[in-house]
């Protein structure tokens, strides 16, 4: 028995379109579950939010400990990168209280848990103020702790340390047996008896990002927890099914898993230069949706350590012979580029096609456009996608093979 206790939260998600009802705690249950692990769900949830929930754990098979609240939590995305509206504001219950040998704890926006475990996996699911596992409390025997880069540097209260160097302050300070650092594309750091392991993110044609983090704690403790596994091949087994789980929505099964083989993607290096790799974001820019578009572009390289050049925030409007050779030798310097199609934007096609005849890798975002008008940019070799979380991730995939 694994008991999973964490948020069940109402999600909804603009585009691509999503409404459901899962947050980390459902999500985690649901994918041991899927699994043929044996799941015990500790949450809390308002009373639609149980009944959605006793029908699933029927359908799924985990079983359900729900604690009474006036009303569940509702987190709004506008896309899978976003950062979601939250709605209500959270309002604190009473802390509830696990007794088990097994189990994963993610971190509640709404009240806490206090754990006494032989065996735990801990998320603290705060990238602003993570609690450590035994700040109230808590107790296990063998502690596995899995946190993003943002967490891990705001746990230990410091930005300067190697993603090596930060897994073993913490290791040390918070007492884990098992570190594991989630670094987006980049893959996770796993640290497991002073040694550290790259765990590989893997290569998918769609990316499905909302909840992604939770599948792979909760395969993790699945393999760790059930199966025995080392904590290497546990981890690598995660990352696989989070890969599934990007691509489909959905949630591996043992067979699913077995069966599923995606290619990994590269180490992330710098370029010749020594620096991260130089995107050239092409696009219009000259109304309100297409400026916040490149500006999102923009916002989400930068934020998985790519550089950008950006023709509106490194150049500006103005007249051809002010800017034209400006861009034209931004794209000589760049390593790649992703372009934004949509409304066949003459100058964009234009970089587009100027950037293939210098062999630079083109990442295309186009949702709108025939395929007849994207026959050109197919047929020299850009890589086309219609979602924008996965072009994010297609393009810092890219950099990291150059």
């Amino acid at each position: 028995m694994i008991n999973v206790v964490g948020g069940v939260y109402y999600e909804q998600c603009m585009c691509p379109t999503w409404q459901e009802l899962f947050g980390s705690g459902g999500r985690g249950a649901t994918a041991i579950a899927r699994l043929g692990g044996t799941v015990n769900l500790t949450t809390y949830v308002d009373s639609t939010a149980e009944s959605i929930l006793r029908l699933r754990s029927a359908l799924e098979g985990f079983t359900l400990e729900p604690h009474a609240i006036d009303r569940s939590l509702q987190f709004r995305y506008t896309h899978g990168l976003s950062h979601p509206s939250l709605h209500p504001s959270p309002k604190q219950q009473h802390s509830l209280q696990v007794c088990a040998a097994n189990v994963v704890r993610f971190g509640f926006l709404e009240g806490d848990c206090v754990v006494d475990a032989r065996q735990a996996v801990y998320d603290p699911q705060s990238a602003t103020a993570p609690a450590p596992f035994h700040e109230n409390g808590s107790k296990a025997e063998r502690l596995a702790l899995v946190l993003n880069r943002n967490e891990a540097e705001a746990l230990h209260d410091s930005s300067d340390l190697s993603a090596t160097d930060l897994a073993r302050a913490l290791a040390k300070s918070q007492h884990a047996e098992i570190v594991i650092i989630k670094m987006g594309p980049a893959g996770a750091l796993l640290l497991h008896e002073d040694r550290t392991h790259h765990i590989p993110s893997f290569v998918t044609p769609k990316v499905w990002k909302v909840g992604s983090g939770d599948v792979f704690v909760a395969t993790f403790a699945y393999f760790w927890i059930e199966e025995a596994l080392p904590p290497l091949e546990a981890a690598m087994l995660a990352s696989r099914a989070t890969a599934f789980y990007c691509e489909s929505q959905g949630f591996a099964s043992k067979a699913e898993l077995s069966a599923y083989n995606p290619d990994a993607a590269s180490m992330p290096k710098k370029s010749k230069s020594g620096r991260a790799p130089l995107v050239y974001l092409a696009g219009p820019f000259f109304s309100l949706s297409q400026l916040w578009l490149v500006e999102e572009a923009r916002s989400q390289l930068l934020a998985m350590g790519l550089n950008v050049f950006s023709p509106v925030h490194d150049v500006g409007h103005g007249p051809a012979e002010e800017v034209v050779h400006q861009d034209l030798e931004a794209i000589h310097e760049c390593d790649l580029m992703l372009a934004i199609g949509d409304g066949l934007d003459a100058g964009t096609i234009y970089e587009i096609g100027y950037a293939r005849a210098l062999k630079k890798p083109v990442i295309l975002y186009v949702e709108n456009e025939s395929e007849e008008d994207q026959k050109m940019m197919a047929g020299s070799g850009c890589i086309i996608s219609d979602d924008f979380v996965t072009a994010i991730y297609q393009t810092a995939w890219k950099a990291a093979e150059l």
